[in-house]
């Protein structure tokens, strides 16, 4: 079964996306990192040098080749549900589970972290707080689509895990 977590940056995706996949014993790819890798640049660079439409052609492929693997859970981007039906195309090849987070526990979460993640870094408390309330309102409709909609606080991997079970014994 492929396993496909989505939601905001700082929702939890990868963190629970490794253990999740620790616990089934699939390989697990956070989708970024992957690209990262595969073109030896970071995401940044490829927006800024080839611009967001090759950026995104460049995601789908990478979504489509780890769709090759049948059981593996992904860690996708923030925005990769919200392009080029890759929502559709995620829910169609697999199991979407959506970590979602209030505004308030992003919010301090980004701010913790903002030196790590280049597309806020120079963001200002009122920036920061605007880019999340706009940006969640218009990633919603589409991370809304997921088959299962997780509130991210206090989640537990067990939750995740008895989640993707039941899904298996359906296919079964």
């Amino acid at each position: 079964m492929r396993v496909f977590m989505i939601g905001f940056m700082a929702s939890g995706k990868s963190t629970f996306g490794a253990r999740l996949a620790k616990k089934l014993d699939y390989p697990f790819v956070d989708l970024e990192e992957y690209i990262e890798e595969k073109y030896n640049s970071a995401i940044k660079d490829i927006f800024s040098l080839k611009g967001e439409p090759y950026f995104r052609k460049i995601e789908r492929q990478s979504l489509l080749e780890l769709m090759e693997q049948e059981n593996i859970v992904v860690a996708a981007g923030a925005t990769t549900p919200c392009f080029v039906g890759n929502m559709e195309l995620m829910n169609e090849k697999g199991l979407t589970i959506y970590i979602r987070q209030g505004a308030n526990c992003l919010y301090s979460r980004l701010n913790r972290g903002k030196k790590f993640r280049s597309l806020i870094e120079n963001m200002s408390h009122f920036q920061l707080i605007e880019y999340l309330e706009t940006n969640l309102a218009k990633r919603k409709p589409f991370y809304e689509q997921a088959k299962y909609n997780i509130l991210g606080k206090n989640l537990r991997t067990k939750i995740l895990l008895d989640i993707v079970k039941r899904e298996m014994k359906q296919i079964a």
